[in-house]
């Protein structure tokens, strides 16, 4: 990855601790993204800190001038941003929590793509990773806008590795089941964690799709589901 940009959001979370660690690494320029994120969460000089809401086509286009304006280009989109709210079955459910599902998990991503594509389109490379959930593909009771949402992420993923296909740029999404973060053992405390997915396995599996090994994988969705396949 010498030599390489990659953005991430999301770069200080629990997955995106690792994932941030593992590209710097391995030599990576990494431009981490996130409502609250400084220089020193990451000791290391190839390390650049932007504070940034994706909610609205403003700040995402401001945060793509920043980026290529501070690192000069991108390499690598890694979106790992996003929330749950859930518990409510449909029939119970409040539109407030549909909006906030579709713009926090659907919105975000479409105009972070938005912001970021004419740049690899114009380089004429890029890849491009983004983070569903395994209820895309079996949603369980209470967890409908949440699950709406991410499947709507897989389809535009999907859409713009079709859309860009020829252009050198490849799109791909991973669905992850329950990841053993601090914040899922603090939600959960009556899990068991031993059962989850170790986030360094999505590190790993993002590392692989954003390098050139990877080069003629897309519009792939990916499943990571640990011992509970």
């Amino acid at each position: 990855m010498q030599g390489k940009t990659v953005l991430i959001t999301g770069a200080n979370g629990g997955l995106g601790t690792k994932v941030t660690r593992t590209f710097l690494a391995a030599g990576a320029s990494v431009a981490g993204v996130s409502l609250d994120i400084k220089p020193t969460d990451f000791a290391d000089p190839k390390f650049t800190a932007f504070t940034a809401d994706l909610s609205g086509t403003a700040a995402a286009m401001k945060l793509a001038q920043d980026v290529t304006g501070k690192l000069g280009r991108v390499d690598a989109l890694v979106h790992l941003a996003g929330g749950y709210t859930g518990g409510k079955t449909v029939a119970e459910e409040e539109e407030a929590t549909l909006d906030h599902m579709l713009n926090i998990n659907l919105r975000s991503t479409f105009l972070l793509f938005r912001a970021f594509l004419p740049h690899m389109r114009k380089a004429g490379s890029g890849r491009i990773v983004a983070i569903g959930s395994r209820a895309v593909e079996g949603p369980a009771p209470g967890m409908a806008a949440y699950a709406l949402s991410k499947a709507a992420v897989v389809s535009l993923v999907r859409s713009v590795a079709a859309e860009n296909k020829d252009l050198g740029i490849t799109a791909n999404v991973i669905l992850p089941g329950a990841m053993d973060t601090p914040g899922n053992r603090a939600s959960m405390p009556d899990a068991d964690p031993s059962r989850w997915i170790n986030p360094q396995t999505v590190a790993d599996l993002i590392f692989y799709l954003v390098s050139d090994a990877a080069a003629q994988v897309t519009g792939a969705v990916i499943p990571v589901y640990g011992h509970d396949v």
